[in-house]
């Protein structure tokens, strides 16, 4: 049986200079400087529209290129920017699984004593008063478990994809061309092509 090979997406950006990619107000050196957020938002946004196992080729587009080929540090630049960024993301996951840890005991803690004092109030029921708070137990117990349920349900998730794209975009492959004058009007160009292909 034939290996089926992942998806190749094709992004392109179109910028007028080299120094429009990186963040102006990053003191550090290209390699391992943040990219420009618009650009940084361009290619996220674009590779979470696409399947989570897919690989990417990035063209940048260059208006004014400098003298010196800038394919190198631009791949390279944008391979440590995103690398970086899946560390964040699984650093963040990690805090997020901690919080939902705590929380869940805590919430547990608390639903347990809640029902434990909902129990005890059984033994007058027609005391309406006490039949409100037996109820208020239970409703406060059960809200204290949102939280926990909140993480472990939905949270974690969105954190795992977007590490999986930061991770794919770190293995990009990236190409550097000259740009035409009359297409680089603006800074980005939502200008993608979406190529399938096997790799």
């Amino acid at each position: 049986m034939k290996k089926r090979h992942p998806p190749v997406h094709q992004i392109e950006l179109r910028i007028l200079e080299l120094a429009e990619l990186f963040n102006s107000m990053d003191p550090t050196p290209f390699l391992h400087r943040d990219l420009d957020t618009d650009a940084e938002e361009f290619l996220e946004s674009w590779a979470l529209e696409f399947p989570k196992d897919s690989h990417f080729r990035i063209i940048v587009h260059i208006e004014r290129m400098p003298l010196e080929d800038p394919a190198p540090l631009v791949a390279e630049a944008i391979h440590n920017y995103f690398e970086y960024k899946s560390v964040l993301s699984k650093r963040n996951l990690r805090m997020l699984l901690l919080e939902g840890r705590t929380s869940l005991l805590i919430g547990l803690v608390f639903l347990a004593l809640c029902l434990l004092g909902a129990n005890m109030l059984y033994s007058f029921p027609d005391n309406a008063f006490l039949k409100l708070l037996k109820e208020s137990l239970l409703i406060g117990g059960w809200v204290a478990m949102w939280r926990p349920m909140e993480i472990f349900l939905y949270e974690w998730w969105p954190i795992v994809r977007k590490d999986r794209i930061y991770r794919n975009l770190g293995r990009a492959s990236v190409q550097v061309l000259p740009g035409k004058p009359d297409q680089a009007p603006v800074k980005l160009k939502v200008d993608v092509e979406k190529t399938h292909s096997a790799s």
